[in-house]
């Protein structure tokens, strides 16, 4: 197989209950961006380091950030409005619409929701999630 389509690809977010946690999807989402990951590295070059090259180490890894762009409707996206005054984070899943049923479920902090009301365009609203620690990464097949 050389690709899988991206349609179907669903943003949940999560309700907070435990011990079970239920997730209802964002509904008229456009384009989900899941985590770009980065790590850290340290220099660890010292004067015995072989052949005059620098050596490293790896450091911390920055979990990244989900972006998601959506159709723009109040009645249906206050929840998410409402998510950007918490300041403790609350679990979101991104479901892949791939045969394993790949779910990326993840801890996150609202950092921004910029709607746009164009005078020839459709209500929408992009919105930015800072991941706090590791993303749990499962498939259901």
């Amino acid at each position: 197989m050389a690709g899988i389509d991206g349609f179907g690809t669903k943003f949940l977010r999560g309700n907070g209950a435990t011990p079970t946690e239920a997730f209802v999807a964002i509904a008229e989402v456009t384009n989900v961006t899941p985590p770009g990951m980065s790590r850290d590295t340290y220099d660890v070059t010292s004067h015995d380091s072989p052949n005059r090259r620098r050596e490293f180490i790896g450091g911390l890894v920055d979990a990244g950030e989900v972006s998601i762009e959506i159709n723009y409707d109040p009645a249906l996206h206050d929840v998410l409005v409402a998510d950007f005054d918490d300041v403790d984070p609350r679990n979101y899943q991104i479901q892949f619409p791939d045969p394993a049923l790949t779910t990326w479920t993840f801890a996150a902090i609202m950092t921004g929701f910029e709607p746009e009301a164009p005078h020839d365009d459709k209500l929408s609203a992009s919105v930015t999630f800072k991941v706090s620690g590791a993303p749990d990464l499962s498939e259901e097949s």
